[in-house]
């Protein structure tokens, strides 16, 4: 195979959905479209809807079989429906596989295993801790059956090496700064209408409630906060997952009932459209992202692209490409260590000076260069495979 022809790229994710490794996914896939690829997006898509926004590349809605609430049960139903998907001869017509997560990458698995594929790569942002033996197993074996491997951070990177033994190339992550920008695109004034937004300072996070977001503390960093800015309210959008979060979204419930907030001070959006996020940055006086565990935190890169102060937690992966004085840092275990944080962001003098650098800083992650640290994989990948599997 030629070492300058475009490539074929299936690229699979678990979800339609504006989850990070979705986002990932689509900007990878737009990009490598840029570079003159044939880069297609795939994920199953129980409604039919097609993914969160338009793409350059090409996508794919892979036909979703009803789930129940059984986490180990829907990645299993998952995985059926893209091997079936994959069984058709004219679906497999690429020169790459490319999974995003553990569903996909289980499938791609499989298929390897029937000989239906060549072999496939896995991006691994990140490795969830799973009580239930066969979803760990599963999860374990969407990574290590995989021929090439990829992380987002030099945290994951060292990780995968630790827990699997794994070499995986190093890609990062990008930033639009065409959409992510501080520029206002009008959606800001009915946006605020509609979320209810006051006065403020409003505190955003982003990614739901979940215990890896670590979103209980920064309720309990914000209550402290109100003692400063009694109207202050905090946005929590976001927060679609295929994972359960009951148990943490109901304890995170009965502290807010508790905490004798008004009704407006919290504020959780749901699902919004991707084309309202860089409204919804702007609208916020600081981004709160004390999470716990993250693959790389593209959230806090693109809140300040669009010049928004930002609370990020001192841990890595964060401290690996955001500089020591372009975010408010905060221990993520400790709410009042969050609520000091708040504070600082809001404090004017540091909040015009973090709202002046974050463009600057984002700027420095583009995707065509994410795009092409893929590239050397991919070739291995598709010389490897044998010609009649390539235009099976």
């Amino acid at each position: 195979m030629s070492a300058s022809r475009p490539l074929r790229i299936a690229i699979l994710a678990h979800s339609t959905n504006p989850r990070g490794g979705v986002v990932h996914a689509l900007e990878l896939g737009d990009a490598l479209t840029r570079l003159g690829h044939e880069a297609v997006v795939h994920a199953p898509d129980a409604k039919g809807a097609g993914f969160f926004r338009p793409t350059l590349c090409g996508t794919v809605s892979v036909p979703a079989s009803p789930v129940g609430a059984d986490v180990t049960e829907m990645v299993r139903i998952r995985m059926a429906d893209y091997i079936r998907h994959f069984e058709a001869p004219a679906h497999r017509r690429f020169d790459v596989f490319h999974a995003q997560d553990g569903i996909s990458g289980n499938a791609l698995a499989t298929l390897t295993e029937r000989g239906l594929i060549p072999g496939f790569a896995r991006t691994v942002h990140h490795v969830d801790s799973f009580r239930d033996p066969a979803l760990a197993e599963l999860q374990r074996r969407a990574i290590v059956t995989a021929d090439r491997h990829f992380a987002v951070s030099h945290l994951w990177q060292d990780k995968l090496a630790v827990l699997f033994g794994l070499a995986p190339d190093l890609v990062g992550n990008g930033i639009d700064t065409a959409r992510f920008t501080p520029l206002p695109d009008g959606r800001e004034a009915g946006l605020a209408r509609t979320l209810g937004l006051g006065g403020g300072p409003i505190i955003l996070s982003v990614g739901g409630v979940e215990e890896r977001k670590n979103t209980l503390a920064m309720l309990e960093g914000f209550i402290q906060l109100r003692a400063l800015h009694p109207r202050a309210q905090f946005v929590i959008a976001g927060g679609a997952s295929v994972l359960d979060h009951h148990a943490y979204q109901a304890e995170f419930a009965a502290r807010l009932a508790a905490s004798g907030l008004p009704g407006d001070a919290v504020i959780r959006t749901g699902a919004l459209a991707q084309a309202d996020m860089p409204a919804l940055y702007r609208l916020a006086d600081v981004l709160a992202f004390a999470s716990l565990n993250e693959g790389f935190g593209l959230v806090a890169l693109e809140a300040m692209a669009c010049g928004v102060p930002t609370v990020v937690s001192r841990i890595a992966p964060f401290t690996e490409h955001i500089g020591e004085d372009e975010t408010v840092w905060c221990d993520p275990k400790s709410p009042a260590s969050i609520a000091n944080a708040l504070a600082a962001a809001l404090s004017p003098e540091l909040a015009n000076r973090l709202a002046a650098q974050g463009p600057r800083a984002a700027a420095r992650h583009d995707w065509l260069t994410v795009a092409r640290a893929h590239l050397p994989a991919y070739r291995a990948l598709a010389a490897a495979a044998p010609a009649e599997l390539h235009h099976a």
